[in-house]
C-alpha cells in the first residue's frame, strides 16, 4: 500500500490511474485546478477512505496536510488536447516548468517516485518512423503548439536535473494518442470528434487529405503502461503507446462501421505543424516493463461510443 499524489488526477487520463491505483489498495491524493479535468471523474471515487480531492493549481501551490508522507508523485497535471493548450498557453507552459519543478521537489522531499507524462509531441514532427525515444525529435520551438511540445520537453529536462543533481527516483513516459470513456466530446481530440460526429449523424471531418497516421492506445492498456513503469526502477524516457498505426480515413472507417452510422466525410485544412506519422516503438517498453498493449482498436472504439452514446445528443 502506497500514498500517491496524482497531479491533474481529475483529467481523462489522471482519473483511470486514480481509479487503478485506488483498486489495488493504494491512498490517492488528487490534485487539480479542474481547468481542463472534471470533478465528475471523480465523482465515484469522493468519500472512498483512500481519496481525497483537493482543488488547486500546481504551477502555484502544491501542499499537503501536514504530517501526510508521499510514497509516488505522478505528474500529468496539463491541458492536453490541442483546443485546450492553444486556449491556455501561460496555463500550459505554467504547468510544464514551474507545476513540474513543485511536483519533483515534492518527491524529493519525501524520497518519492517521480512519475512524470510526457508525451509523443516531444518528437515534433518526426523524421524517424517509428519513433524511438532516442530520436530527439523535430519540433518547432515558435509554433503555435510549441506552447505544449516544449512545456513537455522542458519538464523532462527539470526531472531529469533532479535526478542527476539530487537522486530523485523518477521515471519519465511518452504517452502516445489515447482514447476511451471520459475524454470530453468537445475537446477536439480526433477519436472524440469523429465519435460525437456519427453519433450525431454529421459528418467526420477529417483534415488535410487524411493519410497523416496515428497510433491509438486504449485507456485501460495505456494505465497498465503507465502503471508499469511507476512500479518499476526504470528511469526512461519510456514510449507508452500502441504502434498499431492507423490513418485519419482508417480510423474515420473504423468509427462508422462500429458505430452503423451513415455519416460521410468532409475534409478541411490541416492544421499548423500538424504531424504527418506518429507511432511508437515500443521495444524498451516491451523488454523492462513487459507491458504491450491488448485491446483491439475496433474493440476500444466500441466501448468509447457505448460511453459517448449516453451523454451526445443528436444534432
Amino acid at each position: 500500500m502506497s500514498r500517491v499524489v496524482v497531479a491533474g488526477g481529475a483529467g481523462f487520463l489522471g482519473s483511470h490511474l486514480c481509479d487503478h491505483l485506488i483498486a489495488r489498495g493504494d491512498h490517492v491524493v488528487c490534485l487539480d485546478d479542474l481547468s481542463t479535468g472534471s470533478r465528475d471523474n471523480v465523482a465515484h471515487l469522493l468519500g472512498h477512505e483512500h481519496f481525497s480531492l483537493t482543488v488547486t493549481d500546481v504551477s502555484e501551490k502544491v501542499e499537503l496536510e501536514d504530517g501526510d508522507t508521499v510514497d509516488v508523485v505522478c505528474n500529468l497535471a496539463s491541458p492536453a488536447s490541442p483546443p485546450d493548450y492553444l486556449a491556455r498557453p501561460f496555463d500550459t507552459l505554467a504547468a510544464g516548468s514551474e507545476g513540474t519543478r513543485r511536483l519533483v521537489e515534492l518527491a524529493r522531499a519525501h524520497e518519492a517516485r517521480f512519475l512524470m507524462a510526457s508525451t509523443s509531441e516531444v518528437y515534433g514532427d518526426p523524421e524517424v518512423h517509428p519513433q524511438v525515444e532516442t530520436y530527439r525529435g523535430n519540433v518547432d520551438p515558435v509554433g503555435p503548439r510549441s506552447v505544449y511540445d516544449e512545456a513537455k520537453r522542458f519538464s523532462e529536462s527539470l526531472t531529469m536535473a533532479m535526478h542527476r543533481t539530487h537522486g530523485v527516483n523518477v521515471g519519465i513516459a511518452r504517452i502516445f494518442n489515447t482514447y476511451g470513456p471520459r475524454l470530453s466530446p468537445g475537446d477536439g481530440r480526433v477519436v472524440s470528434n469523429f465519435i460525437v460526429q456519427a453519433l450525431r449523424g454529421e459528418p467526420l471531418t477529417v483534415y488535410g487529405d487524411g493519410s497523416q497516421t496515428r497510433s491509438f492506445c486504449y485507456v485501460d492498456d495505456e494505465i497498465a503502461g503507465l502503471v508499469a513503469l511507476l512500479d518499476s526502477s526504470l528511469t526512461g524516457p519510456v514510449n507508452i503507446g500502441n504502434p498499431d498505426e492507423r490513418t485519419m480515413l482508417e480510423l474515420a472507417q473504423v468509427v462508422l462501421e462500429v458505430s452503423g452510422s451513415v455519416s460521410e466525410l468532409t475534409y478541411g485544412p490541416l492544421p499548423a505543424d500538424d504531424p504527418t506519422r506518429r507511432c511508437p516503438d515500443i521495444t524498451l517498453a516491451r523488454a523492462e516493463l513487459g507491458w504491450s498493449p491488448t485491446t483491439d482498436l475496433r474493440d476500444g472504439i466500441a466501448r468509447t461510443l457505448e460511453y459517448f452514446a449516453s451523454m451526445v445528443m443528436p444534432s
